[in-house]
């Protein structure tokens, strides 16, 4: 019970920035807001709180549902509301899963529910004229953009029960104007740009690639931005980070995975096989280090066998990956690795994404990055820890794979983090919930990532599995 004990965190008094305050005021005054805030600037603890006053201190809601892509419905809510100190009371129930599974959930007394937006059409279907939830919080409202997709025509035809509704983005028209009507359609029911795409195109846009029989593309007519702007500015807040001079100008983020059931069993019962070889008591450097290794490497989804055959333990953390990128919406990231296989299967799983990928090899590739011509630049930290200067190209960095030195940890994020930067930098870190990413960020954290953290972390780890299986 003691360990136990000690794994709980205590929560955090939350003190709102200025800009946050502003945010959750508008979300208790307005019954459809589109939040446009860019990622990092707290969206999540933003609509909480206001949820939170909401339903305990206004009786204004009932029940509330999230819509969020999957990695994020599986984790990121839940552990935003066990964070802070006052959201305590908020009952947050994941519905993922089997059928069975997510009926049982929707079943279970709770003010939040989360569901991951593939099903949003299941569950439309599941409730028809009984719809139940009051509130709805569309995070990644982008992915609500097309007006053909299954999950906005589900939403359209609950949108009549709804009585309030927030749609979550960094960026609401990654591939231009165009992708604002289906999203403003949810918010208002066509009030400000239309009950139709097809009239919305026809007033603010004209045909731009075409053939004598099919237009391809559409460019706004001149004039047409300011307009659409001024018709959602109302029902919009739009917010970039470097707009808010009291943020850091560095801002870590740590993005969980959970595991799936079967990537949990085969982790833990790889992770236990490997720390019960070992005896705390006699373990040194080295070994602690081909050990920690290991485990990082079954963090991040594969591990290489005795004959350096790559095997794959489960896709949990490509699978987040995939969805921090998508919800980049188009903006650049610099993406670090740590082992092989981990940039092999990285490239594999973006090889159809339709973005620019590439591989940090020499100056060229510096040049490419700071012009803008890369979407996703991958690195490892040992290539990209000093000279390079990559802050014209972008100010996200993501950690795929985290290694346990400081030095190379600080330096690889001073190539976005350095004069010439004009941005906030965003530091996302994907770590598997309960695994050794865990004790690497706790390490980089507290400036720590020495031979002597690692060891005791590991040593810390044994000691449970022991006490487990004794």
């Amino acid at each position: 019970m003691a360990a136990t004990a000690q794994n709980i965190k205590p929560r955090i008094k939350f003190i709102p920035h200025a800009y946050q305050r502003y945010c959750i005021s508008r979300l208790l005054t307005d019954e459809a807001l589109g939040l446009f805030l860019d990622m990092g600037l707290g969206k999540t603890v933003i609509t909480l709180t206001a949820v939170n006053d909401l339903k305990y201190n206004r009786f204004a809601v009932n029940k509330v549902l999230v819509i969020a892509p999957k990695k994020v419905a599986e984790s990121t809510w839940s552990r935003e509301a066990e964070k802070w100190e006052h959201l305590q009371l908020l009952r947050i129930v994941p519905a993922l899963g089997p059928w069975q599974k997510r009926v049982r959930a929707l079943n279970t007394p709770a003010d939040i529910y989360v569901i991951n937006r593939e099903n949003v059409p299941w569950l439309v279907e599941y409730y028809r004229n009984a719809w139940p939830f009051d509130m709805v919080v569309v995070d990644e409202f982008s992915s609500f953009k097309n007006h053909q997709a299954k999950r906005f025509k589900a939403l359209t035809w609950v949108r009549k029960h709804i009585k309030r509704i927030v749609g979550l983005t960094g960026t609401p028209a990654p591939n231009g104007l165009l992708d604002l009507w289906a999203q403003v359609y949810l918010l208002d029911q066509g009030e400000r740009l239309g009950k139709t795409i097809g009239g919305f195109r026809e007033r603010y846009f004209e045909p731009d690639q075409r053939d004598r029989d099919h237009v391809f593309s559409y460019a706004p007519k001149p004039g047409a931005d300011d307009v659409i702007q001024q018709l959602v500015g109302d029902i919009c807040v739009s917010m970039k980070a470097e707009d808010y001079l009291e943020l850091p100008d560095y801002l870590p983020i740590t993005v969980p995975v959970v595991l799936d059931s079967k990537a949990q069993e085969a982790y833990k019962t790889l992770e236990r096989e490997m720390l019960l070889e070992v005896d705390e008591t006699t373990i040194d450097v080295g070994t602690a280090a081909v050990l920690t290794n290991k485990l990082l490497q079954l963090c991040n989804g594969a591990v290489y066998n005795e004959n350096r055959e790559v095997v794959e333990i489960h896709r949990s953390k490509i699978e987040a990956f995939l969805e921090l990128v998508e919800g980049l919406n188009g903006k650049p990231a610099l993406v670090f690795y740590n082992f092989q296989h981990d940039l092999a299967r990285i490239k594999k799983a973006l090889s159809g994404s339709g973005l620019r990928v590439r591989e940090l090899k020499g100056p060229q590739d510096e040049t490419d990055w700071n012009d803008r011509k890369i979407d996703i630049l991958l690195a490892h930290p040992a290539s990209a820890a000093y000279g390079l200067n990559l802050q014209q190209g972008g100010n996200h960095v993501i950690w795929f794979g985290l290694n346990w030195s400081l030095e190379l940890y600080q330096q690889a994020n001073k190539r976005l983090h350095r004069q010439g930067q004009t941005e906030k930098v965003i530091v996302h870190h994907l770590a598997v919930e309960g695994g050794v990413d865990e004790d690497v960020i706790s390490a980089l954290e507290d400036k720590s990532g020495t031979q002597d953290r690692l060891m005791s972390a590991l040593k810390a780890r044994i000691s449970r599995v022991t006490e487990r299986e004794g």
